[in-house]
């Protein structure tokens, strides 16, 4: 189980058995180099734990333990966890301050804690195994141990159609679950309790005295937040977009650093898609040790290699210029800060002011919308441009966000993508939606901006956006951290009214007000989001790479059972004669297809299709053969 994941920690590995349990770690060292050895126990041995991850108040909560008692043998941040447990038990996670994924063994009581950081920074899935409860970073150190639990979750596949990732608890495989954010799990005699921890606070009560006082407050908290994860005892530095959030994160890093502040970005050739300059200017703002690398449109080497040590399909593209920026930084340094939450926490993405225009729309009298979708909306061609959008203002206005953020949804808008066989599969089944929903009337908020922002909080942030950070960085062994995922600087954010996030139809008011305050250049903070995305328009079109894209059309890929023939040949046409912008689809079908063929097949390919592999429950495309290839694998 460790060897599968030597990446995530080169420097060491640490194993404890005793009894029933077993615990193994690796470690990527950064703080306590010499006598950070893990598992670690307390003073009579008899609790145990191993711990990914950083506690950025350890100091402080070291202190306090020291005074009520408490021995220490080493200087690292993962022995306070096993005093806190002691102290405190299963809550001792709620005064933790950082990103972890844990287990603590606790002897005398037979009982095993799992847990995992608020917003799900580091991963944590797990499987029962008969009796025998598995756990691990990823989930090819569970299937190392128990290889019978590679059984495909076609409900997890579903989700990651919908939305390009599949959101927790679930997974790719049917007895493999993570572990959800905020939650912890406790295991003893045999039964798991899964419970909640922490959640976000209501959104929108907190209306600050004036301007000046909320700028004044913003600063603080995230230079706080900053100042906390500059503790380490190996190089550190910071991926540097050139958006608002990462350069916030370099001013005030350069406001706390000594030497100059090591930075890294990632260029394109197309200019649509290069920030690079961006991320120049303010580089020589604030006087950084800047490195840049740009990315050639030969992509097909890297995702041979992601798709093949990804256990589940991750349709982020942008998981590719992540896993090179991580890779340069690597060169230089063992941890590095990023932006990540920003967008979530202060309304940066685009999509939140369009949902909000479109909610003052009403183009479909009541009923009349459904009735649109149901007889209307398959009649009109997929090519037709106004398709996606008449189809989206019918629906209701929180499902409009849902659509909006969709990939490959089995609904109307894309059926023609899927084979019969697939859709009458998913048709019975729960739609991957009613989960989103349910977020977005179950949390307490002031207005439908807030209620999009908790939902992203909840889904995308942990299940796209800090998975493909976690896997891309680990890969490089690098450690990545998220200073505005601080929780109480994203607690104080999230009671912030929405005034100050969405002000005019500009975004993120309130932190481009800061970066003004703290010396960006305005050139790169008021201007078009670009987002850290590939330029998959131009290479599917410009450099078509038919050896990537004539995998879709290949008798293998259609043989699974999941897409039409006729609806794959018409998304290359479109993309390919320019009707339409298809690259986000496309990459999507593509990726699936690379994750079965590069992690599914290759890890599997010796083991019977009964023991591992078994039928899919919606059967084959009507060419196909007897059985998906994917049973055969």
């Amino acid at each position: 189980m460790c060897r599968t994941i030597v990446h995530r920690g080169p420097d060491d590995e640490g194993i404890y058995a005793h009894g029933q349990v077993a615990l193994g770690m690796r470690r990527l060292s950064i703080i306590d180099l010499s006598t950070g050895h893990q598992p670690i126990h307390n003073e009579d041995g008899d609790v145990w734990v191993v711990f990914n991850g950083e506690i950025y108040n350890f100091p402080e909560l070291r202190h306090e333990l020291e005074t009520r008692g408490h021995h220490f043998y080493t200087n690292s941040d993962t022995e306070v966890i096993v005093h806190l447990y002691e102290e405190h038990g299963a809550d001792c996670v709620k005064q933790l301050r950082g990103m972890f994924a844990f287990a603590v063994w606790d002897q005398r009581r037979e009982n095993l804690l799992l847990a995992r950081d608020r917003f799900g920074k580091k991963p944590l899935y797990y499987g029962m195994d008969g009796v025998r409860l598995l756990f691990g970073s990823e989930i090819k150190a569970i299937l190392a141990a128990a290889p019978g639990l590679a059984e495909i979750a076609p409900l997890g596949l579903l989700g990651f159609f919908h939305f390009g990732y599949i959101p927790d608890p679930d997974t790719a495989f049917q007895r493999i679950k993570k572990l959800a954010p905020g939650h912890v799990l406790e295991f003893s005699d045999g039964l798991t309790h899964v419970r909640q921890y922490w959640d976000l606070p209501p959104y929108g009560t907190y209306e600050p005295p004036s301007e000046q006082e909320c700028f004044e407050e913003l600063e603080h908290r995230l230079a706080e937040a900053v100042r906390i994860r500059l503790i380490s005892d190996v190089p550190l530095g910071a991926l540097l977009s050139g958006g608002v959030d990462s350069s916030i994160v370099v001013a005030l890093m350069a406001r706390f650093s000594s030497r100059p502040v090591k930075t890294f970005s990632i260029g394109f050739p197309e200019e649509d898609f290069n920030e690079s300059e961006h991320a120049r200017s303010v580089a020589q703002q604030f006087g950084t040790d800047h490195h840049e690398l740009y990315v050639e449109p030969d992509i097909e080497q890297t995702l041979e290699l992601l798709t093949s040590t990804l256990e589940e399909p991750f349709g982020d593209s942008s998981m590719v210029p992540t896993y090179h920026v991580c890779r340069l930084a690597r060169q230089h340094v063992t941890v590095a800060l990023a932006g990540d939450g920003g967008d979530e926490l202060f309304a940066g993405y685009d999509r939140y002011g369009s949902y909000l225009r479109r909610r003052r729309i009403l183009l479909f009298p009541f009923g009349a919308g459904l009735w649109y979708r149901r007889h209307f909306h398959p009649m009109v061609p997929p090519s037709w441009r106004g398709r996606r959008l008449l189809y989206n203002l019918s629906l209701p206005h929180r499902e409009r966000y849902l659509d909006g953020i969709s990939v490959l949804p089995t609904s109307h808008r894309e059926r023609n993508i899927f084979s019969k066989d697939f859709l009458a599969w998913a048709n019975q089944q729960q739609s991957p939606y009613d989960a989103f929903l349910r977020l977005l009337r179950s949390h307490p908020t002031s207005d439908p901006l807030s209620e999009v922002q908790y939902l992203d909080a909840k889904t995308y942030l942990p299940g796209d956006i800090l998975t493909k950070v976690d896997r891309m960085s680990m890969a490089n062994s690098l450690e990545v951290r998220a200073p505005f995922l601080d929780h109480p600087l994203a607690e104080w954010a999230a009671k912030l009214s929405p005034r100050w996030k969405l002000r005019g139809g500009e975004l993120k008011y309130v932190l481009k007000r800061l970066a003004e305050r703290l010396k960006i250049p305005k050139r790169s903070v008021y201007r078009p989001k670009q987002g850290f995305a590939m330029p998959l328009r131009h290479w599917f079109r410009e450099n078509p790479a038919p050896a990537l894209l004539d995998i879709l059309l290949e008798p293998k890929t259609l043989q699974r059972g999941y897409f039409a023939e006729s609806g794959v040949r018409q998304l290359l046409k479109e993309h390919r004669m320019g009707i339409r912008d298809r690259s986000w689809e496309l990459w999507q079908v593509l990726v699936f297809e690379l994750w079965h063929r590069n992690f599914l097949e290759k890890k599997f390919a010796t083991k019977t299709s009964t023991e591992f592999l078994p039928l899919l429950p919606f059967g084959v495309s009507s060419g196909g053969a007897n059985a998906p290839e994917l049973a055969n694998a």
